[in-house]
């Protein structure tokens, strides 16, 4: 037994060289004093200059947001009031947070419905824009600006179609687009 445990050499010599300790090195004092300064010294510049804060004093001034920045989803308007939805679900079937519920409801058009439901879960939701790009009939947007409110309950952050039509406002878009692409260009 006694031969397991023997200690092996190492043909590779260790030389072992030994620090020199000073009081500053010994303590932490020196290191704390330097750090403080450090701290106190930008606190006392950012007091009396002003410079370099990055923080935005929030009630007062607000950020910016972005030129991109979509917003909250809106439903356009037809010319009579209705919705421009046909329930035609692309919307909810290219979400790929699966926030969008639609119930569709007959119209008495044989060729048209409408959404007797259309409710989006903005807490569920990813900002992607992919029901917009989806929608065939340009009857949801998000380019409203609006930052979606603080809620402390969830079902408060589920936007019923009153909502979203609230926000909407009457399409310019006709249906196949511009009669004629050339009205519009300027020629040389």
């Amino acid at each position: 037994m006694e031969g397991a445990f023997k200690k092996r050499t190492s043909k590779a010599g260790v030389i072992v060289s030994a620090r020199p300790e000073t009081l500053s090195k010994a303590t932490w004092l020196p290191a704390l004093a330097k750090g403080l300064g450090v701290t106190m010294r930008h606190f006392f510049t950012n007091i009396a200059t002003g410079k370099d804060i990055a923080t935005i004093q929030y009630p007062e001034e607000k950020a910016p947001y972005p030129h991109r920045y979509r917003g909250l989803h809106r439903l356009m308007l037809r010319d009579d009031g209705s919705v421009r939805c046909v329930a035609c679900m692309c919307c909810p079937t290219a979400c790929p947070a699966h926030c969008i519920t639609i119930v569709a409801e007959e119209t008495g058009n044989a060729n048209e419905k409408r959404p007797a439901i259309f409710e989006i879960d903005e807490l569920r939701c990813v900002v992607c824009g992919l029901c917009v790009e989806a929608c065939p009939c340009d009857a949801i947007r998000m380019d409203t600006g609006v930052h979606a409110h603080p809620t402390e309950k969830r079902f408060e952050a589920v936007l019923g179609k009153t909502d979203l039509m609230s926000r909407g406002a009457q399409s310019i878009a006709t249906q196949g687009g511009k009669n004629d692409w050339r009205d519009t260009e300027k020629t040389p």
